[in-house]
């Protein structure tokens, strides 16, 4: 649906965590009005019914997602499918009963268990500062010595610059590397190919007035070890919350130590 400039001025303005939810409202009431562009009287309108009735536009939890299934270049993995599967995770919860429950007052956006799911290190859907981030991630690894002439485009390709050349093989500094896979697609001998391939784990991020980015779980998860691990998040999040707050908020009262240790069965993961 078409905006107009004042329009498009305005819904920029909003913050980023429910512009999408917002400007899906919004065309949904111009569409009902017989508009077939969006103007800035009908975000007036929703702005003034969200300010006033915000607790039956609350759902309790929100999915969001990067632009990665739009034929992003820079995907390591896909995380359509694994959004879904969350979704439904979340909703079985009841997150909603659940936190009109504890929190005081009328629900908010920001009492919402938030999950953000980014297909490459690049973060686009900002999972760093959510309950649970999930960064797509392929993890190189040097499967025997390079042919040739040594091409070093592996070396070129990486912006965090963890490749080497050293005699006939790249070296891979695991300290440096993201796992975006970039130098796997750029290797033309398979040279370097995929260890392993799932999502990095972010948790207990959050904004607000005291914010903090989300505590890496080491490791690279499959989808399955995922939703086992965000069962484990929320089991722990319900039994901890007092009052609505962040998960964040919790792990920074009673320290994240004990959860992560339990997240990662008392062994590292292979893909870490």
């Amino acid at each position: 649906m078409e905006w107009t400039k004042e329009a498009q001025e305005r819904i920029a303005k909003i913050p980023f965590f429910i512009r999408k939810r917002v400007k899906k409202r919004i065309e949904e009431e111009a569409r009902q009005g017989g508009a077939k562009v969006v103007a800035l009287n009908h975000i007036q309108s929703c702005q003034e019914k969200f300010l006033h009735q915000m607790e039956d536009e609350v759902k309790g939890y929100q999915v969001e997602t990067c632009f990665g299934a739009s034929g992003c270049p820079n995907r390591a993995a896909s995380s359509e499918a694994l959004a879904k599967k969350i979704e439904v995770k979340l909703a079985q919860r009841n997150m909603k009963a659940f936190l009109k429950e504890k929190a005081v007052g009328p629900l908010k956006f920001h009492h919402e268990f938030r999950v953000s799911l980014s297909d490459c290190p690049n973060a686009c859907s900002c999972p760093q500062i959510v309950d649970i981030g999930l960064i797509g991630a392929r993890k190189p690894q040097a499967t025997k010595e390079c042919p040739g002439n040594q091409c070093a485009a592996c070396v070129e390709i990486c912006p965090e610059k963890a490749i080497s050349l050293e005699q006939s093989e790249p070296y891979i500094n695991q300290d440096n590397c993201l796992s975006c896979g970039k130098c796997i697609a750029v290797c033309q001998t398979e040279t370097l190919q995929e260890s392993r391939q799932g999502f990095r784990i972010q948790i207990g991020g959050k904004l607000g007035r005291h914010p903090q980015l989300g505590r890496e779980l080491p490791g690279i998860y499959s989808e399955e070890e995922v939703i086992n691990i965000i069962d484990q998040c929320l089991d722990y999040y319900q039994q901890n919350s007092s009052k609505g707050e962040r998960l964040g908020e919790i792990l920074e009262q009673k320290g994240s130590d004990a959860l992560f240790e339990k997240l990662m069965g008392g062994k590292k993961n292979d893909g870490g």
